[in-house]
């Protein structure tokens, strides 16, 4: 498949009743603090508390009725996870969703709450696949994967479509990278709607998988020592090559850095942000100086925190 400048914007006006367009924050402590001109895209309010509601809708809406009819299925630490369970919820179905045993409770709540009955594993990759093989297997249902699926990316690219028509004349878009949905539904968006824009993803460097993937020019094989629990999974080979093609650089941070970038947004926004959204702002703190006086959209991709886990880390830092 394709996905070109019509089918971000078919994609758009399909889930529109369906999401929240989610509002451009800006702070002069966050400017001051970075350098630059920065514009949040604040997709920490929009439906499920993250940018997921997006492309699990369009996905879901883009299925047979046939293939609908059976429920549908996924792994997913938890924002896709609830994000898919609301879906299912809104037209009428069943949702199965996998989700490591590890996954922040809050999250597993969310899924609870919209209907999705959950199939616990251990946390790694093999597990997550192989139980929701079986469980595909025992219940029909049909999969949409959290990331690797056009339908899923093209959902994932209308938020930047959106930042795009709000702000003009961006020098830099960022945003996180895990299984690299949002980053290359984001450089796509760029590329059909603001292509003077360049396209820079944050990353943990304890899971700097994509970081060492675009270095390797093959998918490298994540790790998962990071508080950033949403980007913990490997790059697919539907989102790999837009990003190899689209994607100007990749920034590591430490996780030090990222509950420090999570941090300053709590205290100067006023806005609860989850680890895995700090961590393009991390990165353009810590490479500031390259970005002096520029205009600086970033994806805050989700909200959902473990208050108490990243309470205590924060507890603990000091």
């Amino acid at each position: 498949m394709t996905i070109d400048k019509q089918t971000i914007e078919q994609a758009h006006e399909r889930i529109k009743p369906y999401i929240h367009r989610t509002p451009v924050l800006t702070s002069q402590s966050i400017n001051e603090a970075t350098g630059c001109h920065v514009f949040l895209k604040c997709e920490n309010f929009q439906k499920v508390g993250a940018f997921k509601a997006r492309g699990a809708m369009n996905a879901a809406l883009s299925l047979l009725p046939e293939q609908r009819a059976r429920g549908i299925a996924t792994h997913s630490s938890g924002n896709h996870a609830q994000a898919l369970a609301r879906a299912a919820k809104i037209l009428g179905v069943k949702s199965y969703i996998v989700m490591p045993r590890t996954a922040p409770e809050i999250k597993k709540r969310g899924v609870r709450d919209y209907g999705g009955e959950i199939f616990e594993c251990e946390p790694t990759l093999q597990a997550r696949e192989s139980t929701l093989a079986e469980v595909i297997l025992k219940t029909g249902a049909t999969e949409i994967h959290p990331f690797n699926n056009y339908e899923v990316i093209t959902g994932q690219a209308t938020a930047a479509k959106e930042l795009f028509a709000d702000v003009k004349d961006l020098d830099v878009i960022m945003a996180p990278v895990g299984g690299g949905g949002l980053l290359s539904g984001t450089a796509l968006a760029a590329n059909y709607f603001s292509p003077n824009t360049k396209v820079i993803a944050g990353e943990p460097a304890g899971s700097d998988d994509a970081y060492r993937s675009l270095k390797s020019g093959k998918i490298e094989q994540a790790q998962s020592q990071t508080i950033a629990d949403g980007l913990l999974t490997t790059l697919g080979d539907k989102t790999f090559p837009i990003i190899q093609e689209l994607v100007s650089e990749i920034i590591t941070v430490s996780d030090e850095q990222i509950i420090a970038a999570m941090k300053l947004v709590w205290e100067r926004v006023k806005i609860i942000i989850e680890p895995s959204c700090a961590v393009p702002l991390a990165a353009l703190i810590k490479e500031k100086d390259r970005f002096k006086g520029k205009r600086v959209g970033i994806i805050l991709s989700g909200g959902n925190v473990d208050l108490v886990k990243v309470l205590t880390l924060m507890t603990s830092q000091k």
